[in-house]
């Protein structure tokens, strides 16, 4: 296992629409492996394949006591709203407030082949939700309005240039994203934020 290097934002790879994945292989399940150690060592809460340079339709998602494998993901139902700041690990130090489905029940394939499916409620329908953007070459960014954006895209500059080559490195147990929590769209606003 491996803590990969992630792509940041102005990596084509990103605004790519990823490919169905065809089987499940023994590399398919080492990235997989790979992608979870990345995400942890990022302190995130979920990744997607484009974030690691891959164009395979997967990602894993870790809240709480679930952590899953989606591969060739889709959300079947979704149910209310809640608001979430929301951050990503492809854009460090950016955050804005994204309004979601509060709950979310996904079809995808795990690791052993067979078709699987999972409910998330709060962070964890969030999480999928920015995962599954990834997927087809959405961000978080672009979701905000047009103001919110340009902030967030100004927040960026400042940032964009400690990731030579569109990468940032990290290593088994870095840190530099904060942690969070839900605020549903009814609940006054707070400071915090998940990096996705």
């Amino acid at each position: 296992m491996a803590v990969l290097p992630i792509t940041v934002l102005g990596s084509p790879v990103l605004r790519q629409v990823t490919t169905p994945v065809a089987e499940v292989t023994d590399e398919l399940r080492q990235l997989a492996a790979d992608m979870f150690d990345t995400m942890r060592a990022a302190e995130g809460v979920g990744l997607a394949a484009p974030q690691v340079g891959r164009t395979e339709r997967m990602c894993v998602v870790e809240v709480g006591d679930v952590a899953a494998v989606l591969i060739n993901p889709e959300i079947i139902a979704r149910e209310g709203k809640i608001k979430w700041e929301e951050g990503c690990l492809s854009i460090p130090e950016v955050f804005g407030w994204v309004e979601r489905s509060a709950v979310v029940k996904v079809r995808a394939i795990g690791l052993d082949g067979q078709p699987f499916e999972l409910e998330g409620r709060e962070l964890l329908a969030v999480c999928i939700q920015h995962e599954l953007d990834h997927l087809d070459g959405k961000l978080f960014i672009d979701h905000l309005s047009f103001l919110n954006r340009r902030k967030a895209m100004n927040a960026w500059e400042d940032e964009k240039d400690k990731y030579p080559g569109l990468l940032r490195i990290l290593k088994p147990g870095d840190s530099d994203e904060p942690k969070g929590r839900a605020v549903a769209a009814s609940d006054a606003p707070e400071a915090h934020h998940d990096a996705l």
